[in-house]
This record gives C-alpha cells, structure tokens and sequence, in this order.
C-alpha cells in the first residue's frame, strides 16, 4: 500500500458530497448516535460499487449508455426528494422530540441508498483500484479487496468525524428557529446542487 494511495483516499473521502451532507445533517437534527449510524451506512453503500469494480461490472455502467442513465436518474430523484422532505421538516434535518424517533435501519438504509444510487463511484472504483494494484500481482484479488476495505474505513472514520462535530454545535443550532430554517434551505439546495452535478456529469 503507497503514499499516494492514502492520500488521494483522503482528499476524495473528505471532499463534501452527498454522504457527508446527510452524516452532518444526522448529527444536527439527531445527536452523536445517528451520526455514527448514518456514516456507518454511507460506507455500506460503497460495498455493491466495490463489487461491482472487482467482478467487472462497472465495466458495464462504462460502457452502456442506458444502464449508466437509469442509475444516474435514480441517484437524482432521490437527491430531489431529499431536499423537497428537509425543507418540509420531514427529512435529513428533522427534529426529533417525540417518543417514536427515526429507527436506526431507516438511517442505514437511507444513507446505503445516496450512494448505491451514483454510478459514478463504481467507475471510480473501477478507474482508481486497479492504479494501485501493479502489473505484477499474480492475484490481484486480495490487493483489492484490501484496498477496499482501508477506503471503506477511512469513509467511516471522517464521516463520524463530521458527524460527530455536528453533534457537539447541535444545541447551538436547534434551539434558534431562523438558523434551523437557514440549515434546511441550505441542505435542501445542497442535495439540488449535487443533483444537478449528477444529472449533468457525463459518463
């Protein structure tokens, strides 16, 4: 494992995106808990790109217009819908204070579902591992796999760093109504940005 590998890992996994944004906006609404499960989530969601990178299958999503479409679609409407609910009250952002908060499965499976729906992760995958396993590898499966897994844990690691930060402002934040109204419009036009930048990204 190399230098370079570590920290072009990082820059990608620090640069805010879809992930990050639902992880902070868990600790915000939320607390520490919900943020840990969100990123917990967030790295289950690279699992089927992982898949997908070293059986081939991103191959496919590279090399087929209409495969890359549907999931790129996909992975828009819900970014949309994610922002119409958190400016309604109903979603990343919402406050809970009632006795039936958000389950922890219905954070992990919205968090898996932001990334599960960008095929552009999987051509990541699939562009970026092999770099960094070498021509003379008689089985690169292994390298791979390893690889994989620092990647996965490094996303875990700075998305509970976000999260966790975001918790410890929390009582700063949800206690004055026009900042929280602020955080909504901001996030929902975060998810619209990230939308449209999936929506407009060629393959």
């Amino acid at each position: 494992m190399s230098l370079e590998f570590l920290l072009t890992s990082l820059i990608v996994v620090i640069s805010p995106g879809t992930g990050v944004i639902i992880t902070v906006a868990a600790g915000l609404s939320r607390g520490r808990r919900a943020a840990v499960i969100c990123a917990f989530g967030c790295t289950l969601g690279i699992l089927p790109h992982m898949f997908a990178a070293i059986t081939g299958l991103a191959a496919l999503l590279h090399t087929s217009a209409l495969a890359f479409e549907i999931i790129r679609y996909a992975g828009v409407a819900y970014l949309l819908y994610m922002a119409f609910t958190t400016l309604r009250e109903h979603g990343a952002l919402k406050i809970e204070t009632g006795a039936a908060p958000r389950s922890n499965r219905d954070v992990i499976r919205s968090a898996i579902a932001v990334n599960v729906l960008n095929p552009k992760l999987s051509i990541f995958f699939f562009a970026f591992l092999p770099q960094f396993v070498g021509n003379q590898a008689s089985n690169p499966l292994p390298i791979m796999l390893e690889l994989s897994a620092i990647f996965m844990a490094m996303t875990f690691i700075v998305f509970t760093g976000y999260g966790v930060f975001a918790a410890a402002v929390r009582h700063h934040v949800i206690g004055r109504p026009a900042v929280m109204t602020w955080l909504r419009r901001s996030f929902a036009a975060a998810f619209v940005a990230l939308g449209a930048k999936l929506a407009f990204t060629e393959r």
